[in-house]
This record gives C-alpha cells, sequence and structure tokens, in this order.
C-alpha cells in the first residue's frame, strides 16, 4: 500500500509508485474535506490490497484537487472516496468538476461511508460511478470495483 503525503513523494510499502504491473487495478482511497475519521478507509484499503489491487491512501484532510491530482500522479484507475461529515454532496461535486477540469474523467470514482439513499442521484450526477453502502461486506467493495474495471474491458 503507498501513502501519499501530498506534501511530499509517495511514500511505498512493497510498490513502486512509478512502476505498476500491468493489468493490475490501481486505487486511491482518500479522505475529503474535514472529515477525520479514517479507520474505515484505512480497512478499506486493506481488503483492497489483500484483494491484489494496489493502493494508494491520500491520509486526511485532503481537497477535491489534491486527491485528482494525487490520482493523476498515481495513474489509478480508480478514486474511492469515505465519507462519515456530512458534506458528500458538496465535496463531490467539486471532485467532479475537477476530474473535469484536468481531464481525468477516465477515473473512476467511487464513494462509501454514511450516505443517505436520497442523496444517491446528486452524487450520481456528480460523476460518482458507485456508492458502496456503509457496513459494506468486504466482497462487495471488491466486487463494486472489479466491476467497473471489467466493465471497460480491462479485466
Amino acid at each position: 500500500m503507498t501513502d501519499t503525503n501530498m506534501t511530499g513523494p509517495a511514500i511505498s510499502a512493497g510498490v513502486d509508485a512509478d512502476v505498476h504491473s500491468p493489468g493490475t487495478i490501481r486505487v486511491l482511497v482518500a479522505k475529503l474535506g474535514l472529515d477525520g475519521h479514517d479507520r474505515g478507509a484505512k480497512i478499506v484499503a486493506r481488503i483492497l490490497r489483500d484483494a491484489g489491487m494496489e493502493v494508494v491512501y491520500t491520509g486526511l484532510y485532503k481537497s477535491p484537487n489534491e486527491v485528482v491530482n494525487a490520482a493523476i500522479q498515481e495513474d489509478v484507475d480508480v478514486i474511492g472516496v469515505s465519507l462519515l461529515s456530512g458534506s458528500h454532496v458538496p465535496l463531490f461535486r467539486e471532485l467532479g468538476r475537477c476530474l473535469r477540469e484536468q481531464k481525468a474523467e477516465h477515473i473512476f470514482v467511487v464513494a462509501g461511508g454514511v450516505i443517505p439513499e436520497q442523496d444517491y442521484a446528486a452524487l450520481s450526477e456528480s460523476g460518482v460511478d458507485a456508492i458502496v453502502p456503509q457496513e459494506a461486506r468486504a466482497d462487495l467493495i471488491v466486487t463494486t470495483i472489479r466491476n467497473l474495471i471489467e466493465a471497460r474491458g480491462r479485466i
């Protein structure tokens, strides 16, 4: 798992951030805004790594622009965002805008955390490709990401 500190280069734990295996799904796990609860994001990162994916974790308190820049730099397939703060709609709106501005709409966005069903449509309109409900089982998280990549014909 790579931990990107956004103020310096990526710190690698067994994965070279500049060279990755072809066919390996690369996921950036991010915490946007002022949400300081990262236990779930770290658990998801471990689940994805254990499923054979390469994972970059941004750490806490990142702006949408920082997350998009990291995703481009790390050449990821998916940005996974865990949010518990209740500010998911404006943050995902901004994340989608940043992806469009950077011409990076090819990167899938998966939302997770505490997200009420009535907000799903707004997130979809913002560019979120999949929403994983709170308390989702590990196999659902992994399958959701693999299905997105497979639909594109990459695996």
